[in-house]
């Protein structure tokens, strides 16, 4: 069984360019939980930070672009505010793969632990080069 002393994390680099949002967040929530690993334990962090980037450039099938809609509430009596996706697309990219991945992750201290490892970029730069991540391509993921 693997410990936080015996776990050695990984940077891995994800290109999110026309990738599906759902199948995307999916292998995703998987890496950074560590399930891709043998040594995985269901209550230790062992899983890999993710750097995902081109989160503006990721697609959603159908009509969920002008149909689906992302809630949020402000704690205030009527504050809470409904936005379609293509609004929050055009206003935040990289907030639509962060909330597909953390609604993956396990509702508990270790799954907000877990979403500190997910660093989401909606451009093709991202600032952890210092890292040294390594390309990963999802499809070898099953």
């Amino acid at each position: 069984m693997a410990n936080a002393a015996t776990v050695q994390p990984e940077w891995l680099l994800v290109d999110a360019e026309n990738e599906v949002l759902g199948r995307l967040a999916s292998k995703v929530a998987m890496l950074v939980r560590g399930k891709h690993k043998p040594t995985f334990t269901p209550h230790v962090n062992c899983g890999d930070h993710v750097i995902i980037i081109n989160a503006d450039k990721v697609r959603l099938t159908g009509n969920k672009m002008k149909d689906k809609e992302y809630q949020r509430y402000s704690l205030y009596p009527g504050g809470q505010t409904r936005e379609p996706a293509h609004k929050l697309m055009a206003r935040k990219p990289e907030a639509m793969v962060e909330i597909a991945v953390r609604g993956m992750l396990p509702k508990n201290t270790l799954g907000r632990r877990l979403f500190n490892n997910l660093h989401v970029v909606a451009g093709a730069t991202h600032e952890h080069e210092a890292q040294k991540p390594r390309s990963f391509d999802l499809n070898t993921i099953k």
